[in-house]
């Protein structure tokens, strides 16, 4: 078939790669979230203990990630000082710890369907922050763009049958904490030059949010844990539940480090409408057409904010490309009077 032939299928094993792994990142995503829901719904497996299950969840990521690391030294560590643990890797696990805490504990209160549409908030939470922190300039259309998804998202909460203030005030909540942490990344981590992939992400945050979590479950729910006499440890329901959590880990590492994050943001939306779809005709959720609605605007507002970063992105690797041209015009420029000087020198002996 010729060149054209063989770049077609090296092409086309791209696309199938690609699609193969936003389609797992998908699935585990959905699945954790389902399975989230199904064990901490008081309609469902009725465990109500949100500081427990995330602990379980996190002290299995830790137990995985250092055996990977420091037994079978699968993944090397990251040269990290005490100091810079102290001062980047501990904020950045408290506020991981208080965003899974109250995100696990919205399931208690809202519909998986509600949540999901209360998530389409996110970007709004990481530009406010930016800007805060100084890590994103000021621009209205920008501003507008988050105050339509606002909007959207407001309308979404109004038309809402379940409407459950504590719940919405939780996911809010986790909402600003999981912003900040992202924020947090970029200023105390992407800025000395640091990148956790998600082992070593896990190894090191991972225990931290453990002993962080430890101290409200002491004072929360070990006290009603320990009333509960009739409660039996589920190795299967737990054990699974745990590992399709670190799965998850992994997969959004395959999926930004071999697509790019814009392509996880993009997923995330058609996730989102497979969930809406699963919570109302599954788990029999009730979905108003105003939720819909409301939930298409905000779309619309995220979609768009996906667009105009693109298109940033794009222009940004355009003036880098034309710099590195200009660059090498110079240096070629350079080079060729260097060699004129050299004969002119030659003919002048």
């Amino acid at each position: 078939m010729g060149k054209g032939g063989a770049l077609s299928e090296s092409v086309l094993k791209k696309i199938v790669l690609s699609y193969t792994y936003v389609g797992i990142w998908i699935f585990l995503s959905f699945t954790v979230i389902v399975y989230n829901k199904y064990i901490l719904d008081k309609k469902m497996y009725n465990w109500s203990f949100p500081i427990s299950l995330t602990m379980i969840h996190m002290g299995f990521c830790s137990s995985i990630a250092f055996c990977l690391v420091r037994v079978f030294r699968l993944v090397e560590p990251v040269s990290m000082s005490r100091d810079l643990y102290l001062s980047s890797v501990v904020p950045i696990g408290a506020l991981y710890s208080l965003s899974l805490w109250l995100s696990n504990s919205a399931y208690i209160y809202l519909s998986v369907s509600f949540i999901q549409m209360l998530k389409a908030l996110m970007p709004v939470a990481v530009y406010s922050i930016g800007v805060l922190f100084k890590k994103d300039s000021f621009k209205s259309d920008t501003m507008a763009n988050m105050l339509s998804i606002s909007v959207g998202v407001a309308i979404a909460a109004y038309g809402e049958a379940r409407f459950d203030s504590w719940g919405v005030f939780l996911q809010l909540g986790a909402v600003v904490f999981e912003a900040t942490r992202l924020v947090m990344i970029q200023i105390l981590l992407t800025s000395k030059g640091i990148t956790l992939n998600p082992i070593t992400s896990l190894y090191y945050v991972a225990p931290c949010c453990f002993v962080f979590l430890l101290v409200p479950w002491i004072f929360v729910e070990l006290p009603v844990l320990r009333e509960s006499s009739s409660f039996h440890f589920d190795f299967v329901i737990f054990g699974t539940n745990s590992l399709c959590a670190f799965a998850l880990n992994l997969a959004v590492f395959l999926l930004v480090g071999k697509t790019s994050a814009l392509t996880m943001n993009v997923a995330g939306v058609v996730k989102d409408w497979l969930l809406i779809a699963f919570s109302w005709s599954v788990i029999k959720d009730t979905v108003t057409p105003l939720n819909l609605f409301g939930y298409a605007l905000a779309f619309l507002g995220v979609a768009y904010y996906n667009h105009s970063k693109l298109q940033a992105l794009k222009a940004k690797e355009t003036q880098k490309k034309a710099a590195q041209a200009d660059e090498e015009a110079g240096r070629l420029l350079e080079e060729r009077e260097g060699d004129g000087l050299g004969k002119k020198s030659e003919s002048q002996d």
